[in-house]
């Protein structure tokens, strides 16, 4: 279906919404003929816990894009019932919250690769067809499910976050410069050293633990960093303002990269955990989507980690960053990057202090090109 009329005339119609504002959230978007009416696509997802307008965003993004696979050069017109999305990216209202710009900024991206790209803001009786695959994706995402409905309107529900494109090999069909992310674990603690399990509790590095951020500084000190991004948990801070005194590069905190919510099995070991919840554990090994008593799932980690990576595309596209986080959502990136299954994850050994690095572009599939590298230390 792609590849149509030059200047071809498209429609896109997009929701988004959540319940509970935030809440299970999820979007919905179709593109039309604009002269008969006829469906082209639809693309549809269930995102987990966002707000209103981040989901609204997404639903406007994702029919851009499918609008764009159709025929890069349409003339488009979007139709929303979003009033703030509306103004906003007609640029009569300015864009004031933090989350809502790198989302703003990629749909800019994607309208400036059309022909033209025109916002019109309709009721929601006359965007109900967005509107029903908006409500089946925050059906989906209320039930703890990753759902999409794709092109053609076939849909698929599993526990795992969209995989990047990995249909041609990387050394033949990528053309433009990346986007770089050395991928950098905080330095030991005192968990690490008794493998235990260490989620969202602040954790401090251990002397030993910021002698292994040092070096890594110094191991980085020539890369030529643009940035660096850092999970909020201090042993991840601290290992970051390392880097940052050798590097100079500026830190920005991204909530989406602290480690998984291991709720009741925080700070106990494997043994300890499986004495004390062995169905659980069971469970817990064999599914992404389960989670831990009082805690998270890798699926629930994994949708915050690929928005946490989406932002970093939009803010340092095509630059080199060092994201500073944990065990957990370097692994997720990983298995993004290589189409893995989530159960990769249970066969990646990652030490302390560790790098990794994966080029991500524009065109193609992304590049695993380092992993686990302590040579540093």
């Amino acid at each position: 279906m792609s590849g149509g009329r030059p200047g071809r005339r498209l429609v896109v119609e997009a929701d988004g919404g959540s319940r509970g504002n935030p809440g299970p959230a999820g979007y919905g978007a179709l593109v039309r003929d604009a002269l008969t009416g006829e469906v082209l696509a639809e693309v549809a997802e269930s995102i987990g816990t966002a707000t209103n307008n981040v989901a609204e965003y997404r639903g406007l993004i994702a029919g851009l894009g499918a609008a764009a696979a159709l025929d890069p050069s349409a003339r488009v017109e979007v139709r929303m019932d979003s009033k703030l999305v509306v103004e906003q990216m007609s640029g009569r209202w300015k864009i004031k919250h933090p989350d809502m710009v790198p989302l703003a900024l990629r749909a800019r991206e994607i309208a400036a690769g059309l022909g033209s790209v025109s916002y019109t803001w309709i009721p929601r009786e006359r965007n109900a067809h967005a509107d029903r695959l908006a409500n089946e994706a925050m059906d989906a995402a209320a039930r703890g499910e990753h759902w999409t409905r794709e092109t053609g309107g076939t849909s698929r529900d599993t526990a795992a976050p969209p995989e990047e494109d990995d249909t041609a090999p990387a050394w033949s069909s990528a053309t433009t410069t990346p986007t770089t992310t050395l991928l950098l674990r905080h330095g030991e603690t005192a968990l690490s050293v008794d493998k235990r399990f260490a989620g969202t509790g602040d954790f401090p590095l251990t002397d030993n633990g910021a002698a292994q951020a040092r070096a890594a500084a110094r191991a980085l000190r020539d890369q030529g960093i643009d940035a660096i991004v850092t999970s909020p948990l201090s042993r991840c801070r601290d290992t970051a303002a390392a880097v940052a005194a050798e590097t100079g590069a500026p830190v920005r905190v991204e909530d989406g990269l602290r480690e998984t919510d291991f709720g009741d099995w925080e700070g106990l070991t494997f043994a300890e955990v499986g004495e004390r919840w062995p169905g659980e554990l069971k469970a817990w090994l064999a599914d992404p989507s389960a989670a831990p008593p009082g805690g998270e799932s890798f699926t629930a980690t994994a949708r915050r980690v690929r928005t946490a990576l989406d932002k970093l595309k939009v803010r340092h596209r095509h630059r080199k960053v060092l994201v500073i986080t944990h065990v957990t959502p370097i692994k997720l990136l990983v298995v993004a990057a290589l189409g893995a299954p989530m159960s990769a994850m249970y066969r990646m050994q990652l030490d302390v202090a560790s790098l990794s690095r994966i080029d991500w572009y524009d065109d193609g599939p992304a590049t695993l090109r380092a992993f686990n590298d302590v040579h540093h230390l």
